[in-house]
């Protein structure tokens, strides 16, 4: 990670202030303590050129990034592209905050707004209150949103319509003959306190879509670990009868679930119809039929429009929601029998 003016501080053993001092005013500064702090700044690579820039102009050039999960997942990960494919030329470190607990949550939203040491923040996937939302803001700092609600508690913000989406998908389903469907998903599960992701809007979608048509809604709650699948099989062969239909919360779990019913003997989609949710890399070789989104160019728009503003420029479009789209592939089809499938 880029060295900060506090890290040059601690390695020279003086104060943040001299440190600022040094590169300002070298000439208030006495030889020694100055070739200390420049010597710190050359060992941890600190760009002086950079640091003359932040201290004449008060900005940080970090970039907070604030999800619930491992940056390694799909999405994270293709967030943090887009945005550093715009922020890394313009001279701006991304800094990533996990928070998987409600401690490190508090502790954020508490710590954040005192340092200071960003000039903005992205907060992917989930919410935040309009208590948090009041500090962040208090930093008089872009923040900006991507998939995440409620969208006034942003700047920016750019997200698909995660519960519309999800009712359209349902809804095709049930067009084609499915009345027995099940909907998989790990979000409440993956509650944190009052942190709520987009994805829990997707559970709503199902349930409306099935409500308008009559059908009663199957909703299945799975632990979200290294045994994903075997998690949601086991639910699903506790069930009385095996559904004609199951739409998955996201693409990492409707696809190792149609590879593993497979093995099992079952046929997709002439038993089972699965539908996933986010488009990833794998779903047009699988013929998975989901919901597409694409985080990386999201990330990338939200990261001009921050940049816009950090230039003292006006953004034309604050607040955004793309359009739905639903990939039709080969894991749906109309249900081949009438009657309920019975467990053997």
């Amino acid at each position: 990670m880029q060295a900060n003016i506090e890290d040059v501080a601690k390695l020279a053993g003086v104060s943040i202030a001299t440190v600022s001092r040094t590169f300002r005013h070298p000439d208030l500064v006495a030889s020694k303590t100055r070739e200390k702090v420049t010597s710190a700044a050359k060992e941890l690579n600190f760009s002086i050129s950079r640091s003359a820039s932040i201290f004449q102009t008060g900005q940080t050039y970090r970039i907070a990034l604030l999800n619930n999960d491992r940056s390694s997942t799909w999405f994270n990960a293709q967030v943090y592209d887009g945005l550093n494919m715009v922020f890394q030329p313009a001279g701006y470190d991304i800094a990533f905050y996990q928070i998987l607990t409600s401690e490190e949550r508090d502790q954020f939203f508490e710590n954040l707004p005192i340092r200071r040491n960003v000039d903005a923040v992205v907060v992917a996937s989930i919410n935040i209150s309009n208590d948090e939302a009041s500090r962040l803001l208090s930093m008089s700092v872009p923040i900006a949103g991507i998939n995440a609600i409620p969208e006034d508690a942003f700047s920016l913000s750019i997200s698909i319509n995660d519960e519309e989406a999800t009712r359209l998908i349902t809804r095709y389903l049930i067009s084609i003959g499915h009345t027995d469907l099940v909907f998989l998903t790990f979000a409440s599960t993956e509650t944190v306190g009052t942190l709520r992701f987009s994805a829990n809007l997707r559970v709503q979608g199902f349930k409306k879509a099935c409500k308008a048509a009559g059908v009663n809604p199957v909703v299945i709650d799975i632990r979200n670990d290294e045994h994903l699948v075997d998690n949601a099989l086991a639910k699903l062969f506790a069930l009385d009868h095996l559904p004609t239909a199951i739409c998955c919360q996201q693409d990492s779990l409707a696809l190792p679930l149609i590879a593993r019913l497979q093995q099992f003997g079952y046929r997709i989609p002439e038993d089972i119809s699965i539908t996933g949710f986010d488009d990833i890399d794998y779903a047009s070789q699988m013929g998975l039929t989901t919901v597409h989104q694409d985080p990386k160019e999201m990330g990338s728009t939200i990261a001009k429009r921050i940049l816009q503003l950090l230039n003292g420029e006006k953004v034309s479009v604050e607040h955004e929601t793309l359009d739905s789209q639903i990939i039709f592939r080969s894991s749906t089809a109309p249900p081949r029998i009438a009657t309920k499938q019975q467990k053997t």
